[in-house]
């Protein structure tokens, strides 16, 4: 059926005229836009959910920028939802303005989002709702809705090897995106879609998804209802695979039997702001499209689409500092056009712009490529809806904080760094650990590239869709951020699993300032420690209960009893330390070396307690090192670990460490323990590289041990010490080969005489270090100084 005959038949009321497209495709809206320009129907149907017809009018918002999309959830379930995006390419998109614009009515025929969140519901379907592609993902044909991803055939495949091509992306560019509507029959682009998809349903039918079938009954009644008010005058835009289903003639009884006995749910239905990466199939959330950024720029730039596009190019490797020049331009242009010549295409296309742009502007090279593709191909363009569109308390309360903080959604990855000290800043801190304890993880916190006080915290934001969701999920804890994380901090802690998930608690509750859930955290904490016997759950409950001591004195929180509950904490696992340390295996004893450390580090950084208090924990803890490392029945990894500890500290000796590794290097001391007791002492990343480096009489134990182990023993060995070495810098391990091959114990003489390692010895090469004073003088800008200066530096250095 021709444009012509289709519009005859409207006259002799033959039926609706109905648009078939492929989603998200920008020949596809232009070819809607032209078609209702033409048609000029009295109402506008479109696939979607009919729930959202009371927020079409949001459409028209000046503040309302695809890409959106309709976002439905469970309302006793908010986990439980669906998507439906819009770009601003889409042909729904532009089918919804031009109804507006033109003052005509826009309604959704699809199935109802009720029926569509309980079918997952009722089906048992794996994973979350809002944790696996939703419902809204892209049908072969481009079509959205409930259950079209599991359709089994690829329509536009299909079509696309039938003309002999091998990649549909490309067949529907030639076939859709780089043709416009013929003159005088803007329909003509429709009919034929609708021919090639009637030829598929006879022979694939469904393709092999029943659900589909519902879906079209639901939506042929929707058409009968909408012809009965407004006669012929009305338009359909839809997936194409559906048109053949909505053209047949069945009868009412026959589609209503269909619907009969459909599951429901409760659902609330709003819009939400999208990206361009979550269009893109890679992301999880696909709708159809590889390409989200060119088919936008295709759909803002229908005159000289190539030559705009390789401008954009251009200005995105020029801003990553590449030399490109408009001649480049030029030449990418002419050479994009002579290979789609060759390949007998219409128009160049993504894969020719491509090609191109990697011969001219990148020399070959595809890693320029992975830039233009991620920024411009796919793109970080995201959405934004109007604040009077619907939502949840929740989040307009984090929408208000949002633009209080002057903290935007943004689509692209950012760094934000904060400085505690300062008010608006800590505020940023509070409302995002306040988030990431309501599982809305907008920010991630990151390593601090300057400073690592705790004054200072890095984070890492990105927004995504899916987030709207866990918002609207994190409502059932309360209307506000800080309502809602108050109460979800209590349930936790009311049921936490372990002591350390108590202590962590108590941690991001002081980062996000929630004194209300404070003392439900605390009491919990207590009860839990006082019952917990296991040495183990102590030790790691232990160092973030200092973490949060020392955050909150950054907040200027009181923690007072944290601090008691902190020191009540040490002190036990000072008592049950010792005796948790004997005979254990070789993989539980690593594991208490880590708890060892790990207190050890958490001793170190009390600093809520009085002075006097701190001396106490600290000389108890230094005891109990003491019996660590001297007691054979403990295993060698802590005892060398002790002995560390001890000796970084100041509380022994270097000639007594040697002492205590010679004993343990002795002959008397099985291979296997003495290698495990080297572990503990240098390994684990503690330094000990370069404590061997400049202690050659520990070097020279080690060495002198391993020399004489049995040939028996070495196999057995060999691995731990490998394990051990190997943690060691490249730059720590040549000089430790160095010191080895000329034989340690020998420094001084060598060194001066110049046949050793220079710059180890037993005492201070003045020479040496009076050829530095000169660029260290350089380096902190003493260039004009008087003469005495040398002999100051020198008095500094020495």
């Amino acid at each position: 059926m021709t444009g012509v005959e289709q519009a005859a038949g409207r006259e002799a009321g033959a039926g609706p005229v109905l648009l078939g497209v492929r989603h998200h495709g920008p020949g596809s809206a232009r070819a809607v836009r032209a078609a209702l320009e033409e048609v000029r129907p009295r109402v506008v149907l479109i696939e979607g959910p009919p729930e959202a017809d009371a927020l079409i009018p949001l459409a028209a918002d000046e503040e309302m920028r695809p890409p959106v999309a309709l976002l439905a959830h469970a309302v006793d379930e908010p986990g439980r939802s669906a998507f439906w995006p819009l770009a601003g390419f889409s042909p729904e998109w532009v089918a919804l303005r031009w109804a507006l614009e033109h003052d005509v009515p826009a309604r959704f025929i699809d199935l109802p989002a009720t029926h569509t969140l309980a079918w997952g519901r009722q089906e048992d379907e794996a994973g979350a709702e809002g944790e696996r592609p939703p419902p809204a993902e892209t049908a072969p044909d481009g079509g959205t809705g409930p259950g079209s991803t599991e359709l089994r055939i690829d329509p536009l495949g299909v079509l696309a090897e039938t003309a002999g091509y091998d990649d549909p992306e490309r067949w529907w560019e030639d076939v859709v995106e780089h043709r416009g509507a013929e003159e005088g029959d803007a329909l003509a682009p429709f009919t034929a879609l609708e021919e090639a998809m009637g030829a598929l349903r006879e022979t694939y039918g469904s393709g092999g998804h029943d659900r589909d079938l519902v879906r079209e009954a639901y939506m042929r009644l929707q058409v009968r209802a909408a012809q009965r008010e407004f006669e012929d005058g009305v338009a359909v835009v839809c997936g194409a695979w559906h048109v053949p289903a909505l053209r047949q003639r069945t009868t009412v009884a026959a589609d209503k039997a269909l619907l009969k006995g459909l599951p429901k749910v409760k659902t609330d239905m709003t819009w939400v702001p999208w990206t361009h990466r979550r269009l893109a199939r890679t992301s999880g959330y696909g709708a159809g499209i590889d390409s989200p950024g060119w088919y936008g720029h295709l759909f803002s730039a229908p005159d000289r689409p190539v030559e705009r596009w390789l401008t954009k190019v251009a200005g995105l490797l020029r801003a990553e500092d590449r030399i490109v020049s408009s001649a480049h331009v030029i030449e990418a242009v002419r050479l994009a056009e002579t290979l789609a010549a060759m390949r007998g295409r219409p128009l160049p296309g993504l894969s020719e712009t491509t090609d191109a742009v990697r011969a001219v502007m990148c020399e070959g090279s595809d890693v320029p490529l992975a830039l233009i593709r991620d920024r411009l191909v796919v793109g970080d363009v995201l959405g934004e809806v109007p604040p009077s569109a619907p939502a949840v308390p929740l989040q307009r309360d984090l929408t208000r904080l949002q633009r209080r903080l002057r903290l935007k959604p943004e689509a692209l990855e950012r760094e934000l760094e904060l400085d505690l000290r300062k008010e608006n800043d800590a505020a940023r801190s509070r409302l995002l650990h306040r988030l990431r304890l309501l599982g809305i993880a907008w920010g991630e916190p990151a390593a601090s590239r300057g400073s690592t006080g705790t004054f200072r915290e890095t984070w890492r934001l990105r927004w995504e869709p899916e987030l709207s969701v866990r918002v609207a999920e994190a409502g059932v804890w309360g209307t506000t951020v800080l309502s809602a994380a108050t109460a979800r901090a209590e349930a936790d802690a009311v049921s936490a699993a372990g002591l350390a998930d108590v202590t962590g608690l108590a941690e991001r509750c002081l980062l996000a300032e929630l004194p209300d859930a404070l003392p439900t955290v605390m009491r919990v904490l207590a009860d839990r420690a006082a019952l917990d016997t296991d040495v183990g759950h102590l030790a790691q409950a232990l160092p973030a209960l200092v973490r949060s001591l020392r955050y909150g004195d950054v907040r200027g929180t009181d923690t007072g009893a944290l601090a008691e509950v902190a020191a009540g904490l040490a002190e036990r696992v000072f008592v049950g330390l010792p005796p948790a340390c004997a005979a254990l295996d070789a993989d539980a004893a690593e594991e208490m070396r880590g708890h060892v450390d790990a207190v050890h580090g958490a001793v170190a950084l009390l600093g809520d307690a009085s002075a006097a208090r701190r001396a106490h924990l600290r000389g108890r803890w230094q005891s109990v090192l003491r019996v660590l490392s001297g007691r054979d029945t403990v295993p060698g990894v802590i005892r060398g670990r002790a002995v560390r500890l001890l000796l970084d500290d100041g509380q022994l000796a270097q000639d007594e460490a040697a002492l205590l590794m010679g004993l343990v290097l002795s002959p008397g001391t099985p291979p296997a323990d003495a290698a495990a007791w080297i572990e503990g002492f240098v390994g684990g990343g503690s330094g000990g590289g370069m404590l061997l480096v400049h202690d050659e009489r520990l070097l020279g134990l080690v060495d002198a041990w391993l020399t004489g182990v049995p040939a028996e023993a070495f196999t057995d060995v060999l691995p731990l010490l490998r394990r051990t070495f190997s943690a060691y810098e490249p730059g720590v391990r040549r000089t430790l080969g160095e010191l080895v091959r000329r034989g340690p114990g020998t420094g001084g003489g060598a060194t001066a005489a110049g046949s050793g390692t220079p710059g180890f010895a037993a005492d201070l090469d003045t020479v040496r270090a009076d050829a530095v004073l000169p660029v260290v003088r350089l380096l902190l800008g003493l260039d004009e100084v008087d003469e005495n200066t040398d002999d100051n530096l020198a008095g500094v250095t020495g």
